[in-house]
């Protein structure tokens, strides 16, 4: 029996709750991660921004199961802005019951009504799972060929 879940959009008071929930998420795949409470300080600066959407999903209990981090930025194409989910995650135990599906409509659904004209994603590119998700909900890989590598050159400063 799936797991029932409610959805929504995070507040300033969630900031620890995501921070933790991305520091999981980083920590399953093997990604650096500077941990939950940095994490959690971050997004307590970041959840007040107009420019910055997260849906949460919950349990019966409250417990957050799962998250999107949006960021939303100008662009000429539209009259409205360019949405790129940044990350979407769903503890393991729960995958395959929906709530990932349910978690990027909210978050479909929100920026749409924010007059967003796109959504980017990037996905890598040995990860056919979560491409199949992504082009089930009507994504498109617009890099040439069947798989692609994602290149992202970075400079810290």
């Amino acid at each position: 029996m799936p797991t029932p879940v409610t959805v929504r959009f995070a507040t300033e008071e969630d900031a620890a709750t995501v921070g933790a929930l991305l520091h999981d998420f980083n920590t399953e795949f093997e990604s650096a991660t500077p941990g939950a409470a940095f994490f959690g300080e971050r997004f307590d600066a970041l959840l007040p921004r107009d420019d910055v959407l997260v849906v949460l999903a919950e349990d019966d209990t409250g417990a957050a199961v799962a998250f999107a981090f949006l960021t939303l930025r100008p662009t000429p194409y539209y009259r409205g802005p360019l949405a790129q989910l940044e990350e979407l995650y769903v503890r393991p135990p729960l995958r395959d019951e929906g709530i990932g599906t349910r978690v990027l409509m909210a978050a479909i659904d929100e920026v749409r009504r924010r007059g967003a004209g796109e959504m980017h994603i990037n996905v890598d590119e040995i990860d056919h799972d979560t491409r199949r998700f992504y082009e089930r909900h009507g994504f498109v890989n617009i890099e040439p060929g069947e798989d692609y590598r994602m290149l992202c050159y970075l400079r810290e400063l």
